[in-house]
């Protein structure tokens, strides 16, 4: 190419320059150190000035090895540029030429690139010049880790006890570790403080330090915070880092032991359960602990001891000791334990009392407690008095019955205490209600009850108008005796309830009515036309119709129900009324043969009554016979009987009541 046409000129000015005794000038600039992290490409720059110019300018590169050798990497000739072969940078290695700046680059560098690296600068004189700089490349180690000591250290070991270890991984330079307590850096200072530190070179290169600090314990250091700090460098700067924090357990001998009530809170009282709670300012592992009361030892579990439904002998002091297995050192506190107690409500008289009516009564009522208490009387729920008395100036029957007395402590719930005391008084009984009383009833069949107060408890008789004895069941109540009778009535009758005790007795009376309950229906045929007389009679229980129809054609219905009868008459052609009795629902299957029986009698006196009367009037003895009179109008007996009469010959009709007093008559 170029080069056998130049070689001559070039050759020919270095001669030139030589005869005349003229020599270059070369100078070189390099950088003391250049920082690059592990990885990264590093650039080392060399500057250069000379006065031949760029034309005939030799760039050589150059490492310095361990045993101080050169070993070239790179050249660069005026019409030739290589790396050199089977080198540490053969394949990392390139050079840049930028006017008087060649810039070596070594890519992916390692802590074994941590080498000083020569750049040589030569001319086409003999001169040349070169300049040094170190490559410093670094690595961050990796976080540290840190373990403690899995056992208790005791604060009587007299050698220093391991406290724990700190490693780290992988750096470059070799990181430094420092031991901290509670912020404070710890130096090496045996016996009481030793750190022992270990470095290993991996196969890469890197360093791995290892740190274990051991000291004597203390008491104060059972809550002491440890830890590592590594301190490694960086390009331009220095960085730390911190280990995770660590305890470690301290066991010490306690010099104080407490203990205390844990439940109940406040005062205790008999039945509580009772939690006792005993600790101590140490940890020490082989102790005993044990708790004493009067003599006897009670065994403690997790420093506590429970006693369940506790009495006030159980009251007093407790003693909690602690026992070292070691050296069999003792160690012991105490508390005292009050159990207030409410014993049972005692009444004087015992049970039960009896006064005189009108006489005084007085109780008295107490309860033996450790705390002070109040007391209360109560009859039916109610409140009656209150004070450890209770006082009747006048006793009277409603004074009697059962009272109760209750004793509380007013600071301690629920501890109370009651008794009860039955109060009789003596005297003539007394029967609830009035002196007489009306019963109307529709049965046959009767209960009747009868309460009487008073003391002794007074013994009831029944009794009836006709002076029959009645049997009874007769059962004592709390002030008195109550009886039930139970009997048949076929009338209206009179019962005596008789309360009797040894000073006096009374009498209740019973008026006991009977209704009859009937219901008469009438029922109305269809109209016919007839000329035959029949005579129809109706009978209820309340009402008693007889009725004799006259020759001439009318028609009449009849509507009767209880207690009533309505008659309704108009100038029609006659039928034939018929009125059917119908029973009400309401009367009972037993009263039956009882209303058959007051029919029959009735209807017999009737027609006793009918003939008499008709006799003495076809006599002319009663009544004149001054054309047709229609006696309609009623008029109610007791009994609600009426009876109408028609004669078959002169049209005229006759009212009379049961008792024969003669009606009003009133025109049809």
């Amino acid at each position: 190419m170029a080069l056998p046409d130049t070689a001559p000129l070039l050759v020919g000015l270095l001669l030139l320059f030589h005869a005349f005794g003229a020599w270059a000038i070369v100078e070189v600039t390099m950088e003391d150190k250049v920082e690059v992290m592990a990885g990264e490409t590093a650039q080392i720059t060399c500057m250069f000035t000379t006065d031949e110019g760029l034309g005939g300018t030799t760039i050589q590169w150059f490492y310095v090895l361990p045993n101080k050798e050169r070993q070239r990497i790179y050249n660069k000739e005026p019409m030739h540029e290589a790396a050199e072969q089977n080198t540490l940078f053969t394949h990392r290695i390139s050079l840049n030429v930028n006017g008087t700046a060649a810039v070596l680059a070594i890519r992916d560098v390692g802590v074994r690139d941590n080498l000083e690296f020569i750049c040589v600068i030569k001319t086409l004189t003999p001169e040349e010049a070169e300049g040094r700089t170190q490559l410093q490349v670094f690595k961050s180690p990796t976080f540290p880790t840190i373990e403690a000591v899995e056992t208790g250290i005791s604060v009587n070991e007299e050698a220093p006890s391991k406290i724990g270890s700190c490693r780290v991984k992988n750096g470059y330079p070799k990181p430094n570790i420092t031991w901290y307590r509670n912020n404070m850096p710890l130096r090496n200072t045996p016996p009481e403080v030793v750190v022992t530190s270990s470095t290993t070179i991996e196969s890469s290169g890197l360093f791995s330090v290892q740190s274990e600090l051991t000291m004597k314990v203390k008491k104060e250091h059972k809550d002491a915070v440890f830890y590592c700090e590594v301190i490694y460098f960086v390009p331009g700067a220095t960085k730390m880092t911190e280990s995770q924090h660590i305890n470690i357990t301290v066991y010490y001998l306690p010099t104080e032991v407490n203990i205390w009530v844990e439940s109940p809170k406040g005062k205790i009282k008999e039945g509580d359960t009772l939690e006792l709670r005993c600790d101590n300012n140490g940890n020490y592992p082989s102790s005993i602990t044990t708790i004493k009361h009067q003599n006897s030892e009670y065994s403690v579990e997790n420093k506590t001891m429970v006693r369940t439904n506790v009495k006030r002998l159980d009251g007093g002091v407790y003693e909690c000791t602690f026992e070292e297995t070691d050296n069999f050192d003792e160690i012991s506190g105490s508390t005292k334990v009050s159990v207030n107690y409410l014993e049972s409500a005692v009444i004087t008289p015992k049970d039960s009392i009896a006064v005189m009516e009108g006489e005084e009564l007085k109780a008295s009522c107490n309860a033996l407690s450790s705390l002070q208490t109040s007391t209360t009387w109560f009859k039916n729920e109610k409140l009656v008095s209150k004070g450890n008395t209770l006082s009747v100036k006048s006793a009277t029957l409603e004074t009697a019955g059962m009272y109760k007395c209750v004793v509380t402590v007013p600071e301690m719930e629920g501890m109370k205490t009651s008794s009860t005391l039955q109060v009789n008084v003596k005297g003539s009984p007394q029967i609830l209600g009035p002196d007489v009383q009306e019963v109307e009833t529709y049965e046959t069949t009767v209960n009747l009850t009868c309460s009487a107060t008073g003391f002794p408890a007074p013994t009831i008789m029944w009794t009836t108008s006709d002076g029959k004895n009645l049997n009874a069941l007769q059962t004592e109540t709390e002030d008195g005796a109550q009886s039930v009778v139970t009997f048949k009535i076929t009338s209206n009758v009179k019962v005596f309830c008789n309360a009797s005790n040894d000073f006096g007795s009374k009498v209740v009376e019973f008026n006991i009515k009977t209704i009859l309950n009937t219901t008469l229906t009438t029922i109305t045929s269809m109209p016919t036309i007839s000329t035959t007389t029949r005579s129809t009679t109706t009978i209820s229980s309340d009402t008693v119709v007889h009725t004799t129809p006259t020759a001439t054609t009318t028609t009449s219905t009849n509507t009767i129900t209880d207690d009533t009868v309505t008659q309704n008459t108009s100038t029609n052609y006659v039928n034939d009324p018929v009125q059917t009795p119908t029973k009400s629902p309401n009367i009972k299957k037993e009263s039956k043969g009882f209303v058959i029986a007051i029919i029959i009698i009735a209807i017999f006196l009737l027609a006793i009554l009918g003939s008499v009367l008709y006799f003495l009037y076809k006599k002319g003895r009663i009544c004149g016979r001054s054309g047709k009179q229609d006696f309609s109008k009623r008029k109610s007996s007791k009994d609600n009987i009426v009876v109408e009469m028609k004669s078959d010959n002169t049209e005229e009709a006759i009212l009379l009541g049961v008792n024969g007093e003669k009606q009003q008559p009133n025109d049809q």
